[in-house]
């Protein structure tokens, strides 16, 4: 089995507990990757703030990889590498119908997301400084969006109704009883991404460890050389991939990052 070159990981429910922190063994083993040469990405569907906050954390010099392979940035040189936003002649007419029906909407733009004033806070991600208010979208709307978030099973559905033929990607992720659809340009995902950015690093795919929990991973995962599924993930989730390690409270990265990147496995194991 070729040696690791390069590890992506997922954030929420992969490298991040619920709380949002990085547990210390998390922490080692990504550092013992840096110093054993192996690069380190972050691929996210949040907006740049955290993935940024937290590669500078953690050391990474590499650029981040954000709302759900919408967009590349190298945060060292605060230079934008790839931007696939929603065609406006498709975002507008969506973000308007949301608006007009008082349906729980975030619109991501020029590396902020906007949600109008007074509405309910669904996501745990939905707050700091990255987050902003408006009286209405029309006001924020000034190019196509990065991507657009439909909050809410009532929201996620009367957009499936009215917009389920659009030509986009529609990423349906679910959280216990929580629903959420981020609705972006059909060229966006977080495979594309990883294979763009380790195209540009001459990383082949067999030598990429990704690791990740949700649905927008499995393709990430299932393109690289190995795909590792949180124990936290959905069953979907980890039975579309090989291996399956910890969940992200009990050090799940820090296992398949010693394991697989550190240690290669056996070919016959297929656990972490």
């Amino acid at each position: 089995m070729p040696d690791i070159e390069l590890i992506a990981l997922d954030l929420d429910g992969t490298l991040l507990a619920a709380d949002e922190t990085i547990s210390a063994a998390n922490r080692a083993a990504i550092t013992k990757a840096l110093l054993a040469g192996i690069r380190v990405v972050l691929v996210t569907g949040r907006g740049v703030d955290t993935p940024i906050r937290v590669s500078r954390e953690l050391g990474l010099n590499l650029p981040v990889i954000c709302c759900h392979g919408a967009l590349t940035k190298d945060f060292g040189t605060n230079k934008t590498l790839v931007h696939i936003p929603v065609p406006l002649q498709y975002a507008k007419p969506m973000i308007e119908f949301a608006e007009r029906n008082g349906l729980p909407l975030a619109v991501y733009v020029d590396e902020f997301f906007w949600r109008l004033e007074g509405s309910h806070i669904y996501m745990q991600d939905m707050t700091g400084p990255a987050w902003r208010e408006a009286r209405s979208f029309d006001e924020v709307l000034t190019g196509a969006p990065t991507f657009i978030r439909f909050l809410g099973a009532d929201s996620v559905a009367a957009m499936k109704r009215e917009f389920g033929d659009y030509p986009l990607a529609f990423r349906y992720e679910t959280w216990q009883d929580f629903v959420e659809c981020a609705v972006l340009s059909r060229d966006a995902s977080k495979q594309t991404a990883l294979a763009r950015l380790c195209a540009d690093f001459g990383v082949p795919s067999d030598r990429v460890l990704a690791i990740g929990d949700s649905r927008n991973d499995v393709p990430m995962m299932q393109w690289a050389g190995i795909g590792v599924a949180m124990g936290n993930a959905l069953p979907e989730v980890r039975h579309a991939v090989r291996y399956v390690t910890a969940s992200n409270e009990r050090d799940g990265v820090a296992l398949a990052i010693e394991k697989f990147a550190l240690r290669p496995p056996a070919a016959d194991k297929k656990t972490a």
